[in-house]
Formats: C-alpha cells, sequence, structure tokens
C-alpha cells in the first residue's frame, strides 16, 4: 500500500478544547505521524501520514475531535509525500 499524506484545515470550536493535545495522543496511539497546530484565524491545521487504513481512523477522529470540541467542516487534500516524519508533533 504505502504511506500517503493527507493535509487538513478543521474548523469550529477547536482552539482551547485540547484539540491538538488529543489529535497528538490519537496519532500516536495509531501510528500516524505529521503534525498538528492552531492557526490565528481559530481553525487547526493538521498534517499526517501513514497507511490507508491509518488515515482513515485518523481522519474519523479529527471530524469529531476530543469532548469539548465541534467540528463545523473539515478540508482534507491527499499530497504528495515531500518530507517523511518519525513522529507526530504540537507545533
Amino acid at each position: 500500500m504505502g504511506i500517503k499524506q493527507k493535509h487538513c484545515f478543521i474548523s469550529g470550536r477547536v482552539q482551547g478544547v485540547s484539540y491538538r493535545y488529543s489529535a497528538q495522543q490519537q496519532a500516536h496511539q495509531l501510528g500516524v505521524t505529521g503534525w498538528v497546530r492552531n492557526l490565528t484565524d481559530g481553525r487547526v491545521e493538521l498534517l499526517i501520514q501513514g497507511e490507508t487504513e491509518q488515515l482513515e481512523h485518523m481522519l474519523n477522529w479529527a471530524n469529531k475531535g476530543p469532548l469539548f470540541a465541534e467540528v463545523t467542516s473539515i478540508d482534507i487534500s491527499e499530497q504528495s509525500l515531500d518530507q517523511t516524519f518519525t513522529d507526530f508533533e504540537i507545533r
């Protein structure tokens, strides 16, 4: 199958609700690599790398987020790998 990469912009109540920390925990649990960060416009940006099934599970989680998050939309694009990550970090 091979490693794939997805780039996401998550909108809604996703800052101040431990979204980044929870994303990191979920990524570690699934074996997904990449990063997550808050944007100044209130969205969260997520870049994930992994096998197709791992990414599907991570995206399912991203659509809900942690307990107090309210995800209203998620914009997902598949990208070619320009760099590979060995861990998942909060930026």
